[in-house]
């Protein structure tokens, strides 16, 4: 296989690994068996060992025990982060209802509970993640971008190349997830 047949068999692999593990991991409705999607990253990994010079920290073959990194550079956010406000009695949420009824006509509520995580700022360039950060003190937080190239449910290309994206959201551990890690720490005591 020559330079560009690789080049365009790697291509054509990291997007068929990235959409059945997204089936997979975060829709839970897994379109081909374990054997196959396995078959399919081994052959993208082989290819990229032997092509090195096609490597991309997007491709799948980079999230699943990718090393985090434990020291961080700041990031100087654009627009600050906030952080949730506590509501804890009716009368703290009416007179939030009347500050947001002041600026805005007829709003419209949507409420859910409360995760607990580690807010994050992911930020895309041309569609594709290249910078992922902390909230900090909501003016500085700290480049993170290696621990989040982990996780499976955080897309590393937008179907759609937007010139730039900021999302902003919680990153949380499930709760059976988190028991597992800490019997799995326990045991190895």
């Amino acid at each position: 296989m020559d330079r560009e047949q690789a080049k365009k068999k790697i291509q054509e692999l990291r997007e068929l690994v990235e959409y059945h593990g997204h089936r997979y991991y975060v829709l839970d409705d897994p379109q081909v068996e374990d054997y196959e999607y396995d078959r399919l990253y081994h052959q993208l990994l082989e290819l990229e060992e032997a092509f090195p010079e096609f490597e991309d920290p997007n491709s799948p073959t980079q999230r699943v025990g990718g090393k985090g990194y434990t020291t961080f550079e700041p990031v100087i956010h654009t627009v600050q982060m906030g952080s949730l406000q506590d509501v804890f009695d009716l009368e703290e949420l009416d007179a939030f209802d009347r500050r947001v009824r002041d600026r805005v006509e007829n709003p419209r509520y949507v409420v859910e509970s409360k995760i607990d995580g580690l807010s994050v700022s992911l930020e895309y360039r041309d569609g594709v993640f290249f910078r992922g950060s902390t909230r900090g003190d909501g003016h500085t937080g700290e480049d993170v971008t290696a621990n989040l190239r982990t996780v499976r449910s955080i897309p590393l290309k937008l179907p759609t190349p937007l010139p730039y994206l900021e999302v902003r959201g919680e990153v949380y551990m499930p709760r059976q997830s988190f028991e597992r890690v800490v019997a799995a720490q326990r045991t190895a005591l």
